[in-house]
């Protein structure tokens, strides 16, 4: 009986790397790192030293930037975001993207993804296409898990046009800590799906408006990496289920 093959090992580049911290968060992460050599060395507090040293490596965390393989193929729409699916509403679009030229006046499916202080804030673009519209609103600071975080919060919304023409919506809502919404991207620009648009500092959400005839592929207290979870596949209103185990 002839010997089966080993497996070749993976390439180098597949292999597990420890992802890099964004040039965003680094100031922050230099920041909360200067303060511990403080309380260690100058001042001697061992304590605050030590709360600090796992502050600087939460803050070093929450601004990863991990690389990501997005799937590519025909209709795709790609999750934004890292969390947690928490809502799947049909819902009248947001007005700042509403309109004959955005996502129209009919109620449309929006999926909810909650993003802890634990989660990549890295933005990134549901689909391939051109961006047409950002949008800023100022807001307050509700609990981004709470619907109305959607009206209330300080918020970007961003719409991209498929090649098809279909314009999907996405909004980045800031949370009840963070209110700074930092934008990659501009109106007119092209971007591919799973392009990383935008960040969020520290606890937030995203919502995805689809597109008419588009139902969600995700399910509630599904989990979603941002730039590979298959979110929806335009023109698929075939609904899924799922059971918690």
């Amino acid at each position: 009986m002839p010997l089966l093959d080993k497996p070749e090992p993976p390439p180098a580049s597949l292999r597990w790397r420890l992802p890099p911290v964004h040039p965003d968060g680094r100031k922050f992460m230099v920041a909360s790192a200067a303060i511990m050599l403080v309380f260690f060395w100058i001042f001697d507090w061992d304590t605050l030293g030590w709360l600090m040293a796992g502050v600087t490596i939460w803050v070093a965390a929450f601004f990863r930037d991990p690389v990501r393989t997005t799937p590519v193929g025909r209709g795709l729409v790609i999750a934004p975001a890292d969390g947690m699916v928490t809502m799947i509403a049909t819902v009248p679009p947001p007005r700042e993207l509403a309109g004959a030229d955005g996502l129209g006046s009919d109620p449309v499916v929006r999926v909810s993804i909650y993003m802890s202080m634990f989660d990549c804030h890295v933005i990134r673009t549901p689909v391939e296409g051109v961006v047409r519209r950002i949008a800023y609103v100022p807001g307050k600071l509700v609990n981004p898990q709470f619907d109305k975080a959607s009206e209330d919060n300080e918020r970007e919304h961003l719409m991209v046009q498929a090649a098809g023409g279909q314009r999907i919506g996405f909004t980045m809502i800031a949370g009840v800590i963070g209110r700074r919404i930092v934008s990659w991207v501009k109106e007119g620009e092209p971007v591919v799906a799973g392009q990383r648009a935008a960040m969020i500092r520290f606890g937030s959400r995203t919502d995805v408006y689809l597109p008419a005839g588009t139902s969600s592929q995700v399910l509630l207290g599904q989990r979603t990496v941002a730039g590979e979870t298959v979110l929806a596949r335009l023109g698929v209103t075939e609904l899924i289920e799922g059971v918690a185990q």
